[in-house]
């Protein structure tokens, strides 16, 4: 099969590379671009291992193929501490044990951070209702639940300082 050349935007650096136009988005990030924090689980959407951020919107990479994601801007788990400091987001998994083998927590710190910046208002049934769609056998989710709880309420904070 013909490769196809693709370029696209991730964590802010341009990769433009070749991939088989049958070549999933999860792969390509983790194989060409190698970016390997985006897990690959399920392979059909299910469980959210490979959940990024597709220009706005938090979307499992194994359901798109690498040549739809052309000219388009993608955000990994590691473009969130891009700085060398964790995200408050992560600060709180951590402090909440919201995470114990690691293997669904990017997806789930993906899907968290887009929703976050779209909902920064939600409640706790909101944020379950998000967390509906990934799979983590380890934790039972509250400490998920509670991490994003918590960076909810320090963002609140935050801006109302900045506010005052």
């Amino acid at each position: 099969m013909a490769m196809q050349e693709i370029e696209v935007t991730i964590n802010g650096t341009r990769y433009q590379e070749m991939a088989e136009p049958r070549m999933l988005l999860s792969d390509f990030l983790r194989e060409v671009c190698g970016l390997t924090g985006t897990h690959v689980g399920c392979e059909h959407g299910v469980c959210g291992a490979c959940t990024i951020v597709l220009d706005d919107a938090a979307v499992r990479s194994c359901l798109i193929f690498a040549v739809q994601a052309d000219g388009r801007n993608i955000r990994t788990v590691e473009g969130l501490a891009h700085t060398g400091q964790l995200t408050t987001l992560q600060k709180n998994f951590k402090e909440n044990h919201g995470l114990q083998c690691g293997f669904c927590t990017s997806g789930i710190l993906m899907a968290a951070t887009d929703f976050i910046e779209k909902k920064p208002e939600a409640d706790s049934q909101e944020i379950k209702e998000m967390l509906s769609g990934h799979l983590c056998r380890c934790t039972g989710y509250d400490g998920i639940v509670k991490a994003v709880e918590k960076t909810i309420e320090e963002n609140k904070k935050s801006v109302k300082e900045l506010n005052t």
